[in-house]
């Protein structure tokens, strides 16, 4: 019985991989997808802060005095300060006068200069904490002023040991997670969405191609049975929807260095049935559509709207709520939710469970529907 199924597989695979269309999706997309979604995505969730986790290359007098009280209170906000311009990767750079210590002393105004190579979420956020940094100092040195006669390291640090008045304290609400961005974000999501594509429009065109061509008709009066015939073709586009996972695993890692956390076998038990929900879909449609114009732009349009309300365009943690909430319903949302709380919030391998359940029941359910639908001609 499975040596008739994995002959036809085998026979749709091969076709499908000689398809210009399906290789392009399939091998090229997917890499300038990854590398331009996770550029632009990247830091968008901000990442931890802490010591030395932004370097800043500083450009004036050296670090004593009024100045030294500058670079710690940057320090503090998560800059390492370093006089070496680095070689590679983003450079952000800090100019502070000459004159800053005598300035500041005498109450006058003084200009700081920051310069940030890239432009993105990541040096937006860079931004804004040298601008708390620099603002907080300066009210300090504001006050000094209206209670002092002058300025002077002494009395920074005495007031900075004063009782304040007003203070906030935040902790988190619930379990602190990071939201996924960049890379992390972007390789998962990609994979999810493109495998759901390539599946839909190439596993479902090959059907229809075979029914115009009368193919399936020859296949008919073979001496194979119904469930044989139809086993076969979906383990053809699994087969496809296993090459695309595959692939884009392998490039996520080697090329962008996705690391997958320590639950690596559960992430390949939830891709396995995700892909079993694509290949369940894409012999649905292809068993309901007429022509390959309709089976393609069926495929295409669902593909996309499964994508963004799914959470693989951007993380699912930066929508409104009732995006949130139709994420938990939708196969899409299943899978990426998973993926994420295995790879990026390692919570384990019993959170994939229950994506594992839906999407197989989901599976089950839409192959029964494709091999009620499933015709010769």
């Amino acid at each position: 019985m499975i040596r008739h199924s994995l002959f036809i597989a085998i026979q749709d695979t091969r076709f499908m991989l000689r398809e210009k269309a399906t290789l392009f999706w399939l091998f090229l997309m997917p890499i300038v997808f990854f590398y331009f979604i996770g550029t632009v995505t990247s830091g968008f969730g901000g990442g931890p802060v802490g010591p030395g986790s932004t370097r800043l290359v500083l450009e004036g007098p050296p670090g004593e005095g009024v100045v030294g009280v500058l670079l710690e209170r940057l320090e503090e906000s998560g800059f390492r300060i370093t006089r070496e311009t680095p070689t590679s990767g983003s450079v952000r750079t800090l100019r502070i006068p000459d004159d800053f210590e005598q300035r500041v002393t005498a109450g006058q105004p003084v200009v700081l200069e920051y310069a940030e190579a890239s432009e993105n979420l990541q040096a937006d956020y860079d931004l804004f904490r040298l601008q708390r940094t620099v603002y907080t100092m300066l009210a300090d040195v504001m006050v000094l002023e209206k209670e002092e006669s002058e300025v002077s390291i002494p009395q920074f640090e005495e007031f900075r040991n004063r009782p304040r008045r007003l203070s906030l304290d935040v902790t988190t609400a619930g379990q602190d997670r990071r939201i996924p961005t960049g890379f992390e974000q972007a390789i998962p999501g990609i994979l999810v969405m493109f495998t759901l594509v390539v599946v839909l429009t190439s596993g479902a065109s090959l059907l229809i191609i075979e029914r115009e061509k009368g193919l399936l008709r020859r296949l008919a009066s073979a001496p194979i049975p119904r469930s044989q015939l139809v086993l076969g073709k979906w383990l053809g586009r699994m087969f496809l929807a296993a090459i695309q996972m595959a692939f884009a695993m392998l490039t996520g890692t080697v090329l962008f260095g996705m690391n997958w956390g320590p639950d690596l076998a559960m992430i390949l038990v939830v891709l396995f049935f995700w892909g079993a929900f694509c290949a369940s879909f894409g012999l649905l449609l292809g068993s309901v559509a007429r022509t390959q114009g309709q089976a393609v732009g069926i495929g295409v349009l669902t593909a996309n709207i499964l994508g963004a309300l799914g959470g693989c365009w951007w993380p699912i943690e930066i929508t409104p709520s009732w995006m949130q909430s139709l994420q938990k319903a939708i196969p899409s949302g299943w899978t990426m939710d998973a993926l994420h709380q295995l790879v990026s919030f390692r919570a384990g391998w019993s959170s994939g469970l229950t994506a594992v359940v839906l999407l197989g029941i989901g599976a089950l359910l839409l192959g029964s529907l494709a091999t009620r639908a499933f015709r010769y001609q």
